[in-house]
């Protein structure tokens, strides 16, 4: 193993999935990514995949080290009673390398879900689940959920506070999770620039905490860089039509949003992801050889973020990505961090 870093260090690197494989080749992945010294692993809670906690609690039995994160939570999907359930499991389960964010959500609309008072929602959350694994049963009021005075968990959580990731690309979010957040990720940015957005919107909110930030994006790395890029396009595409336009260090073309949304709508994630010019697809995704994907990686961290996560499908081929991430580029990164 080399160079895996403390929690709260600067200069993480981790990887990330959504979840859709079967829990054998969830332990060959935490066990590769452990042994290559990854410092975490994090599991989306996007729509329609795999429950990110109990993937997770699969890699914890494999793993011994690396810090396993849900990220994230939807408030609007999962009440925070649920959260600080499966939250705590997880944090028992690998005897306290978990962490846990909490996102708005993305494609809840096809739920006939109204996300109009997600700020509520989520400061909400991170409060009841703070609670619960407190062992506070005073009780809480909010706008969202509440708690009922006397509820408390009906079992020790391994920890009293498990560390808290808010995702969000907003002003009004970030300021509130410089108030009680670890960690603030955009998530589907590879964006350097964006590290500095984040951490100015966490200064002004003048909390005088140190919050760490994250940033994460679809990889592929394969000796081929033109496979490479081809297959990062479709990856890419569907996070670009949710994110690109919130990113406000860039100004992306409306003709080029609407035009990606239309193919994603008729599934064509291909042809989405073959409107995106090179110059800003780099802002949402790795491609490329390990010397490419090494040195994007870098950019970011110089840039000042605590972590950077290289997200699925990995490579041509998860397993081959996933070889080549460990072996390639992981190694690429230390030499250049010294």
């Amino acid at each position: 193993m080399t160079g895996m870093r403390e929690p709260g260090a600067p200069g993480q690197v981790g990887i990330g999935l959504a979840g859709r494989f079967n829990a054998a080749e969830y332990t060959q992945i935490a066990t590769v990514a452990e042994a290559a010294g990854f410092d975490a692993i994090t599991v989306f809670g996007d729509l329609m995949f795999q429950p990110p906690a109990m993937v997770l609690a699969t890699m914890a039995a494999a793993t011994n080290r690396i810090r396993l994160g849900v990220a994230a939570y939807s408030p609007w999907t999962h009440h925070p009673v649920e959260i600080a359930g499966q939250v705590a499991y997880l944090d028992m389960a690998s005897q306290g390398r978990a962490f846990y964010g909490l996102v708005r959500g993305a494609w809840l609309d096809q739920l006939g879900i109204d996300q109009g008072n997600s700020l509520s929602a989520i400061a909400d959350t991170a409060e009841i689940v703070t609670r619960l694994l407190a062992g506070d049963a005073s009780g809480y009021v909010g706008s969202v959920h509440s708690l009922g005075e006397g509820l408390r968990l009906e079992y020790e959580p391994f920890r009293p506070r498990v560390p808290l990731l808010i995702g969000t690309w907003s002003a009004k979010l970030a300021a509130y999770a410089a108030t009680v957040a670890d960690e603030i990720q955009a998530g589907g940015s590879a964006n350097p620039a964006m590290v500095g957005r984040l951490r100015s919107l966490v200064a002004d909110a003048g909390s005088g905490r140190e919050v760490g930030i994250c940033l994460n994006a679809v990889a592929v790395v394969d000796d081929d860089p033109r496979a490479a890029a081809r297959a990062v396009r479709a990856a890419c595409a569907p996070y670009f039509d949710v994110v690109a336009s919130l990113d406000a260090t860039l100004e992306v073309d409306p003709d080029l949003l609407s035009g990606v949304k239309a193919r994603l709508a008729v599934g064509d994630d291909e042809g989405a992801g073959l409107l995106i010019p090179d110059d800003i697809l780099r802002r949402f995704a790795f491609w490329g050889t390990a010397d490419d994907v090494a040195n994007h990686a870098m950019e970011i961290l110089e840039a000042g973020a605590m972590r950077v996560e290289f997200d699925t499908p990995f490579g041509l081929t998860t397993p081959d990505g996933l070889r080549r991430l460990a072996n390639d580029v992981l190694p690429r990164i230390r030499a250049m961090q010294g």
